[in-house]
């Protein structure tokens, strides 16, 4: 690692092993569900207990949540619902059972390499809802975590991945995404960032993308 400087301000020049490839970095923004989070099962099952609850059909609402904030989803399968308060009993249903989640394999080796205010979070998902998983995991709450609840459109929108960067103090082109999602790698590449795609969500590999894991256990710093 290097200090370096320029007009985002000082920060450290991280080199990281992906599988043969090393990208050369000063910040790394992770998605949490599926990337950092070995949260997906239950995402899974509580949107299919939803869309049963309310008549909608469980494969579309699950096939289109990655990337989606709840009350978009909400308001693209079930346009007739209230919005707001489904994605409500959706919150408190998803902070109750944060416990139950556990980290994705490689995650927390690779997070504490990491020097402190060199990586973010990002993710379609509230802010209590983040903060309880990233606890439940053994991350605890980083620095700068870009929730639902900070941004207007969430991805593939490049708003969240462009606010962590500035909230870190970092050039877009000086960070790395580290994504699961077809709609997360959109952003990424929306954004004008570099992006490792985790092989996890359907056709994750089809959107752009610079490297390709099957964890994060072939991710490092050198």
């Amino acid at each position: 690692m290097a200090v370096v400087g320029g007009d985002e301000g000082i920060g450290v020049e991280l080199q990281l092993q992906i599988g043969g490839a090393v990208e050369v970095c000063q910040a790394v923004l992770f998605d949490m569900d599926g990337v950092l989070v070995d949260s997906m099962a239950l995402i899974e099952n509580q949107l299919r207990q939803w869309a049963l609850q309310r008549g909608v059909d469980p494969q579309l609402v699950v096939d289109l949540s990655p990337g989606r904030t709840n009350a978009e989803l909400v308001a693209l399968v079930a346009p007739h619902l209230d919005a707001v308060a489904e994605e409500r009993l959706l919150l408190e249903l998803e902070v109750s059972t944060a416990g139950e989640v556990a980290a994705c394999p490689g995650a927390l080796a690779l997070v504490a390499q990491l020097p402190v205010g060199s990586w973010a979070v990002v993710t379609s998902g509230n802010r209590p809802v983040a903060q309880a998983r990233l606890r439940a995991a053994g991350f605890g709450v980083p620095g700068v975590l870009v929730t639902a609840d900070d941004v207007t459109v969430g991805k593939p929108d490049p708003q969240g991945y462009e606010m962590a960067a500035r909230l870190l103090g970092v050039a877009v082109e000086a960070c790395v995404v580290v994504e699961d999602a077809v709609a997360g790698l959109m952003a990424a590449a929306a954004a004008g960032i570099r992006a490792v795609a985790v092989q996890g969500t359907g056709d994750v590999l089809d959107a752009p993308h610079e490297h390709a894991v099957e964890s994060l256990e072939q991710v490092s710093l050198r």
